[in-house]
């Protein structure tokens, strides 16, 4: 039987991965629903290529523009915060998470209540609300699956064995574009530096979170959450080939590790076929040229928000929510030449400092804490605009 799916953020580059395996195996996969934030036109094409039932685009004036879009086709178009739970919840087996953000989290907890599985792209979900998920999908039956590449690789590590078996597990880091630059260099780097990738072709924002490891931060508290282990139980190692995407280290000193070429289409149909595997058209590794792989410790000189992203993991409650909401901020106003490239950490500090932890008791009250540290956020990062 072919599996339904929905596609929550199909115009991102996770949503046109995702949408190229399916083209590849069109008898698989019925898509049922597509949505996007404001790209009405590419959701358009989207939802006529695949027959998708629903098209929802996030922005309320581009809701006219895509009905029109999809005149004489049977796809119906919407908008707004229920169209997004309707497009996640009600008739997808499998949803596709990858909406950029806290905008992603209303319609990811409704799948999850729902009972769905999840295929998770979207890391603020788990950062942010990593208990309310995680509670709310032992309670419905959901799956959450991974397909961040590290935390892919741990899942698929980590099949047929107990988690009591499980020592520790390694986040694997490329380190970014800037793992031997100085600190003068770091400090006049600019957005076009900060967003030149060395082995993945990804969007701005999570391009720059890699520069600064902020990414590896906040899959530090995502793993957390997907595999129950305490910080302490979570390492991160610099890789710069990017061959090895995460491993797991069991109590006999076993140590299972997956690899595979830079190519998000992998953990991604992992998710897709998931308890089985899909083919993939992802470059084949080639160990033998690649000739040599390479490690080494983070330089937390270097990488301050690792620092912070694990503090704010084991200070817990709203801890990680506020570390979430001040750097998706700093780095906005970084790529916005406002502030100087150290100035994201610096600001993600200062909101912590400020902050209040209490525990969220629901995905509004996430939601709330993630407005005011925004809005906070938004007055202490002039002093450190230049």
């Amino acid at each position: 039987m072919r599996r339904k799916i929905s596609i929550l953020g199909a115009t991102g580059s996770i949503g046109k991965s995702t949408l190229d395996l399916v083209d590849r195996s069109p008898d698989l996969f019925d898509v049922v629903a597509v949505t996007a934030a404001t790209n009405s036109e590419a959701l358009a094409d989207i939802a006529r290529r695949t027959g998708a039932r629903l098209a929802v685009v996030a922005d309320e004036t581009r809701l006219a523009d895509l009905q029109q879009r999809l005149a004489g086709t049977s796809t119906g178009a919407a908008t707004g915060e229920q169209a997004l739970i309707e497009a996640a919840s009600e008739e997808a087996e499998l949803v596709i998470a990858a909406i950029v953000g806290c905008a992603g989290l209303t319609p990811v907890m409704a799948a999850v209540e729902a009972g769905r599985t999840v295929a998770l792209a979207n890391k603020e979900a788990l950062v942010t609300a990593g208990a309310l998920m995680t509670d709310a999908a032992a309670r419905t039956g959901a799956a959450l699956l991974p397909v961040d590449s590290e935390h892919n690789a741990i899942f698929q590590c980590l099949a047929g064995s107990r988690r009591e078996d499980v020592s520790k597990i390694i986040l694997t880091a490329s380190g970014g574009p800037f793992r031997t630059a100085s600190p003068e260099q770091i400090g006049e780097a600019t957005p076009a530096q900060a967003v030149a990738h060395p082995n993945w072709s990804m969007g701005a924002k999570i391009s720059v979170d890699s520069a600064t490891l902020m990414n590896k931060g906040l899959e530090l508290i995502e793993a957390h959450y997907l595999f129950g282990l305490a910080s302490e139980r979570i390492d991160v190692l610099i890789h710069p080939q990017s061959v090895i995407h995460s491993m797991v280290e069991f109590v006999d000193g076993s140590v299972l590790a997956q690899l595979g070429t830079p190519d998000m289409r992998i953990p991604i149909a992992y998710a897709l076929a998931w308890p089985e595997r899909l083919e993939t058209p992802a470059q084949r590794l080639d160990l033998a040229s690649i000739a040599r792989l390479d490690f080494e410790v983070p330089d937390l000189t270097r990488f301050p928000a690792l620092v912070l992203a694990r503090n704010a993991l084991e200070a817990g409650g709203a801890a990680p929510i506020v570390l979430n909401a001040a750097n998706e901020v700093a780095v906005a106003s970084f790529l916005a030449g406002a502030i100087r490239f150290t100035g994201i950490v610096n600001v993600v500090e200062d909101a912590l400092g400020e902050a209040d932890f209490t525990p969220p008791r629901s995905i509004g009250d996430v939601l709330e804490i993630d407005r005011a540290t925004r809005a906070r956020v938004e007055t202490l990062m002039k002093a450190h605009c230049h």
